[in-house]
């Protein structure tokens, strides 16, 4: 199995499969429009603008797994979105990410990249005491930890990256870049 043979449900109903994405560079990440992490939708949404047109594409599955922030129906998410971020990548239905009932695109993306810590700073140090908190083995699971977690896919179809929403966006564009040549 590779990530062209999964397919995903658009905020629609839509079925889109992953093979449309062929020879393109992805990030797949874990969205909430309620969380202090959300303000990544602006480094995002500029990414897209960007390096759309040279081969990105960036895959938006709002999530309401983590303190409940994605509450709202798929057609309020994306209103909020294109409002407040002006967000032109695809949105998918809100989809959880961890559990029985997570989504295959999540459970094929773990599977690739697990969990690999939160970095340094204030907010890694934050987030990996809340984790801990909850599971005191969050270490050892490659669950998806939190709201936007984005996952970096290569033109061939390889997952070669996981960044936790710690991270700084900044080292994701590095990466986007490099991979768009």
């Amino acid at each position: 199995m590779n990530i062209y043979d999964i397919s995903i449900s658009d905020s629609k109903g839509n079925i889109i499969s992953m093979s449309e994405f062929k020879g393109k560079v992805m990030i797949v990440v874990n969205t909430a429009t309620g969380c202090g992490f959300t303000p990544q939708y602006k480094p995002l949404e500029e990414m897209y603008e960007k390096y759309h047109d040279k081969g990105l594409e960036i895959i938006d599955v709002p999530c309401n797994q983590f303190a409940g922030q994605a509450p709202g129906t798929d057609d309020e998410i994306h209103e909020f979105c294109t409002l407040k971020y002006n967000t032109q990548f695809p949105q998918m239905k809100k989809s959880d990410v961890n559990g029985e009932n997570a989504i295959e695109l999540f459970k094929y993306l773990k599977s690739q990249k697990g969990f690999e810590g939160f970095g340094k700073g204030a907010k890694a140090l934050a987030m990996a005491t809340m984790c801990k908190a909850k599971d005191k083995d969050y270490k050892s699971n490659p669950d998806i930890k939190w709201n936007f977690t984005k996952f970096v896919i290569d033109r061939e179809g390889n997952v070669i990256a996981r960044f936790e929403p710690t991270h700084d966006m900044k080292e994701l564009e590095k990466l986007v870049a490099e991979l768009i040549g």
